[in-house]
């Protein structure tokens, strides 16, 4: 146990949590729930359990001791946005919130230098520092969006990772080996195919679960493409001499492409930080086989009428683009209010269905950092950026079919870059219409 007590010698954020936690009083539970509902609400919609028996163990010492059980979320702020995608995971971190339980938002400021290689075919590029810091004081502004700000501790892991030595480090790394490494699928494909595999990328797996040792985790949640990470820390912490955290894996949301995961990189993401009039746009370009999804994963209706809102378009009682607009009314709704969503709800009916023009045209917001050098951006990508397409296949065929212009210019090559400004304006036919706001 030695060890043990040496990794959580920096535990210092944790250990004010957990104080704090543990003043509570057991009736911050939620009385009315039995431990078989908890379990049941907890359980719903994840990908996987690790393992579903060690969960119910916890939940029901959480009870019986009346100490809440500590639920570590990383997120490692390599972008400076939150997008919906993100709130599968914050809006089941708020279910163990309502139940008592507190939620370590551990901010990788330490691994976000490393470069999280999950999902890679190539080495991730690291962050700098001051990068690093810039996304991360961003990402606690819009965290409480979704999360309770009072069952919430937000921690940045270069307050331990920071202060290892490199003796601890080569201690850590004793802990796991090369041959379990390369079963990560990423790794394996890069190892077959002779493309590189950088030593420090073995060292985000390790640090992550350093984290969990540190923070003394009982459960991780995650996205369930961090299973092979989550998994590598219940052993780890197992040779620490700590109980093995519990793993629960969430679906990963595509985008408004409705194929690609949502990435910000990829332009395909609808941002909670967004105007309401880019969250309700985006929101209507969600293809329609997808729709329960994101009515399921990412709003706050309960399931029972998500079902019902299904089983109504599949009878023809309600029409899928009624349902979309629900949809784009109910994520507005969440983040800027009932009037904001009224309000630009009220615009779309009149712009889309009764082809007025609206006396002004909201802008959409396009980052800065997404247009190339030469400031520009190729046309089928800015159409999905715009909302205005739901794919960059859509918006190449809208090209093609001459109903895109650009301040009034028709666009007639589907491969051609576009220079994007401040309040340039972007029409797709007569109705769908977008005003550009560039941002840094």
């Amino acid at each position: 146990m030695a060890k043990a007590a040496k990794a959580t010698k920096s535990r210092k954020p944790a250990k004010e949590c957990e104080d704090r936690a543990a003043a509570r009083e057991t009736s911050s539970f939620r009385a009315e729930a039995s431990l078989e509902e908890e379990f049941s609400e907890l359980a719903r919609g994840t990908v996987q359990i690790l393992t579903e028996s060690d969960l119910r163990a916890k939940l029901a010492r959480a009870r019986r001791e009346g100490r809440p059980l500590r639920i570590k979320f990383g997120a490692d702020p390599s972008a400076p946005d939150i997008h919906l995608g993100h709130t599968v995971c914050l809006r089941k971190l708020r279910q163990f919130q309502e139940f008592g339980h507190e939620v370590f938002f551990v901010i990788g400021d330490f691994t976000g230098r490393i470069g999280d290689p999950s999902g890679r075919s190539e080495t991730r590029p690291q962050l700098d520092e001051e990068a690093v810091r810039k996304n991360a004081l961003t990402y606690e502004r819009q965290i409480f969006k979704v999360l309770d700000p009072t069952r919430t501790r937000v921690v940045f892991n270069n307050d331990w990772l920071g202060e290892l030595t490199f003796a601890e480090v080569i201690e850590l790394a004793s802990k796991y080996t090369v041959a379990r490494m390369l079963e990560r699928d990423d790794f394996t494909e890069r190892w077959k195919e002779g493309r590189p595999i950088a030593l420090h990328e073995f060292l985000y797996t390790l640090a992550q679960a350093y984290d969990s040792v540190s923070l003394r985790a009982d459960l991780e949640l995650g996205g369930n493409d961090q299973t092979f990470n989550f998994v590598a820390t219940r052993d780890i912490m197992g040779r620490y001499g700590l109980e093995p955290q519990v793993v629960m894996t969430m679906p990963l949301l595509e985008g408004t492409d409705g194929v690609e995961k949502m990435s910000k990189s990829l332009g395909n993401y609808i941002g909670i930080n967004e105007p309401a009039k880019d969250i309700y746009g985006k929101a209507m370009s969600v293809p329609d086989d997808l729709m329960l999804r994101y009515f399921e994963l990412v709003t706050d209706l309960p399931l029972g009428e998500v079902r019902a809102i299904g089983r109504d378009i599949k009878t023809g009682a309600l029409h899928p683009r009624d349902a979309k607009m629900r949809l784009a009314h109910t994520l507005t709704r969440m983040y800027h209010g009932e009037a904001e969503a009224d309000k630009v709800q009220d615009e779309f009916v009149a712009v889309f269905r009764r082809g007025e023009m609206p006396e002004d045209i909201l802008p959409v917001t396009v980052p800065r950092s997404d247009l190339s050098p030469q400031g520009t951006m190729w046309i089928a990508r800015l159409l999905v950026t715009l909302g205005l397409a739901s794919s960059t296949s859509e918006g190449r065929r809208l090209v093609v079919q001459g109903g895109v212009r650009v301040n009034d210019s028709r666009v007639t090559d589907p491969a051609s870059d576009v220079p994007v400004a401040d309040e340039m304006v972007v029409r797709v036919g007569k109705r769908r219409i977008a005003r550009v706001r560039v941002r840094d």
